[in-house]
């Protein structure tokens, strides 16, 4: 396989995943069932989906697999809990736009995050761009009105920050394996939330819902981002991984017409566009010179 073969594959992929991972917020609208329930079976199907991932890539190194993770691993675990259960938290509380927009500006908060922790130097475009992000996220928080919109921006910005501290310990530990640590946080999500779940069984119709929820939102999407982020360069995964952040609102839109408002699209669309600009800037830089 040439590289630009190469290189499509891996954008297919990464695009594939990014649309997987926006059909969340469609899943929870599908639901009819309270927070916990959703957060409890979902979560469960997402640790047996990413387990069985972890089997196939592994074999019989599976238990070496999981143990290998060590101390790092074991602090990434709740880290990966509080990410999947706020996720779901907030699209419950709030619209998907609003949830979107704050998730939107992962890769500046990672950015703050790294600084800190690994003294990993600030450029002036991530500086610029985080401006332009936390400008948009204030346009849109600063027109909710809604408790219930306060409160999802607020658990959304728990689910970056979480999702966010994730990224920078890939960065910190690269030998870690984030299969075994995600599956593990799933199954610790699921614990968590299990005695404060509706007792019984969800019907069949709802199940089914759940079950594709946990296993194309997170092991799917896993696996198609895991493969197509090896042949593409970082900053061109992470641009392409932005169609998360614009289907996500389209789908609940066409589906239950929930409109995000037009404080969520202003927000949003100067998030997208800092982040865009910060993307694009960084993947021209690094594109070599045909000359």
């Amino acid at each position: 396989m040439g590289q630009l073969s190469r290189r499509a594959y891996g954008l297919a992929l990464v695009a594939a995943a990014a649309t997987l991972w926006s059909t969340a917020g469609l899943f929870v609208r599908l639901l009819d069932l309270d927070i916990w329930t959703i957060l409890g079976w979902r979560s469960l199907f997402a640790a047996l989906s990413l387990f069985l991932l972890t089997a196939c890539l592994n074999g019989r190194k599976t238990p070496q697999a999981m143990s290998a993770i060590g101390w790092v691993g074991l602090a990434a675990i709740p880290i990966a809990a509080i990410s999947m259960g706020s996720y779901v938290v907030a699209l419950k509380l709030t619209t998907v736009a609003n949830v979107m927009t704050v998730y939107a500006t992962v890769p500046f908060v990672a950015a703050a995050i790294a600084f800190l922790w690994i003294r990993e130097r600030i450029g002036p475009r991530a500086l610029i761009a985080s401006a332009g992000a936390l400008l948009g996220v204030a346009t849109m928080a600063g027109n909710a009105t809604r408790l219930e919109d306060i409160a999802g921006n607020a658990v959304a910005f728990l689910m970056t920050l979480a999702f966010a501290t994730q990224l920078v310990m890939a960065r910190r530990y690269p030998a870690l394996d984030m299969a075994p640590i995600n599956a593990a946080g799933a199954a610790l999500c699921a614990v968590i939330v299990w005695p404060l779940m509706a007792s019984g069984v969800p019907q069949l119709s709802q199940l089914l819902i759940l079950a594709l929820s946990g296993v194309t939102n997170t092991a799917l999407a896993y696996i198609l981002f895991l493969t197509g982020g090896r042949h593409v360069p970082s900053a061109e995964a992470g641009l392409v991984g932005l169609l998360d952040v614009v289907l996500a609102p389209l789908w609940v839109w066409l589906a239950f017409r929930e409109y995000p408002g037009q404080a969520a699209i202003l927000g949003g669309s100067i998030v997208l566009a800092s982040v865009v600009a910060y993307l694009s800037t960084g993947l021209r830089r690094n594109v070599p010179s045909s000359a």
